[in-house]
């Protein structure tokens, strides 16, 4: 197959993640099965609230609940957000393909080894991703058979209905439509987080491959070093101009996820204290060990980027640039200089999301929890 006439859903390093979110039309394509995923959920989410509000339920069940409310509130986000900005998708997914292709036209064997590591980095975290969230969909399903009470996988609020009530189906068969709809949210959900790792993980490999033709510039001899300066100039605008739309795209969203994972992941913890057995205890870790992991590939790799973008001034100062003439010396200067400002992917189009903002928000988590778990106690 042509490199440049690749289909943008068969590129490599996305693996199957681009292919789901065109079965479900999220992205590419515009037909029914996009509202058969995102309508059902849309509905169920708006009735959880109303049953948390007026719940009667125990106080595990609540908990449970309320953790379910906000994953679906952010799971119907992420799916709304991709149909109204799905141009804006498109176009970037376009432009990282016609970057991807260059990268897999060079003859440069360095090169050609730093795109197949990042391919099979993202494929490698796309499939636990998935791994983790089926395992996750069997737990909503299998927690509430473990449960001292008749519950639905998902609390929702029926008005003239008692789905509860044993001589009537209605509990058989919300339990059954809840069954079906749990892989269909990981379709929303898991897909998404894929994406957005692999963006930033592309972006990485540029970083990547803008260090290696700096440190390759003492190979090169008189106007042939100045070419390849201005070229690695050009990339680095590139590179920028990539991380920008990236952020453009996602920043909001990365505000509302940090507020969502910081509420779901407290509510975990404190379900974890007043599980009933041994058997919703271990779903509860694996509810946690996924939301969790979700979260720590998106800190670690916008953290990864954050020093690989600084990195870049200092394969500039590598290069021997002692040898080169002024002219080329003063421009490799302004590469070195726009180095030193790190791209970084924004939370809220402020503060870079890093490692170190995610172990503030696991101090603010733990000290909540530390507060419910005394005033439960």
């Amino acid at each position: 197959m042509e490199l440049k006439s690749m289909d943008t859903v068969e590129m490599p390093i996305f693996g199957s993640t681009l292919k789901l979110m065109k079965f479900w039309s999220y992205l590419f394509v515009h037909n029914w099965r996009r509202y058969v995923a995102m309508g059902p959920y849309i509905m169920i989410n708006c009735t959880q609230y109303v049953d948390i509000y007026l719940s009667t339920e125990s106080l595990d069940f609540i908990i449970r609940n309320v953790y379910l409310a906000v994953l679906f509130t952010n799971t119907i986000v992420r799916g709304v957000l991709l149909c109204v900005q799905r141009g804006s998708y498109e176009r970037f997914i376009e432009m990282l393909k016609s970057y991807y292709v260059q990268l897999l036209d060079s003859k440069d064997p360095v090169v050609v080894q730093l795109v197949a590591e990042a391919t099979r980095l993202s494929l490698f975290i796309s499939r636990i991703n998935l791994l983790m969230g089926t395992c996750t969909c069997i737990g909503f399903v299998t927690y509430p058979i473990f449960g001292s009470e008749r519950v639905l996988p998902y609390g929702m609020y029926l008005p003239t209905i008692d789905e509860y009530k044993y001589a009537s189906p209605y509990y058989e068969i919300f339990f059954v439509i809840q069954a079906i709809m749990a892989p269909m949210g990981c379709c929303m959900y898991i897909p998404y987080t894929n994406m957005i790792v692999t963006f930033t993980l592309f972006a990485i490999l540029m970083c990547q491959v803008l260090q290696h033709k700096l440190r390759s510039l003492e190979k090169l001899k008189g106007e042939q070093v100045r070419k390849e300066v201005i070229s690695c100039i050009r990339y680095q605008l590139k590179l920028a101009g990539l991380v920008d739309s990236m952020n453009s795209l996602n920043t909001h969203l990365h505000l509302v996820e940090f507020l969502c994972f910081g509420a779901m992941l407290c509510v975990l913890l404190f379900s974890l204290i007043i599980a009933q057995t041994i058997a919703q205890t271990v779903i509860v870790i694996a509810y946690m060990v996924m939301i969790f992991a979700n979260s720590v590939v998106l800190y670690y790799v916008a953290n990864e980027l954050y020093f690989q973008s600084l990195e870049i001034a200092i394969a500039a100062y590598e290069s021997n640039w002692m040898d080169f003439d002024v002219d080329t010396q003063k421009t490799l200067k302004f590469l070195i200089m726009r180095s030193q400002k790190p791209l970084a992917i924004l939370v809220g189009g402020t503060y870079p999301m890093n490692l170190k903002m995610l172990q503030s928000l696991l101090n603010a988590i733990y000290s909540f929890f530390t507060l419910l778990r005394r005033v439960y106690g």
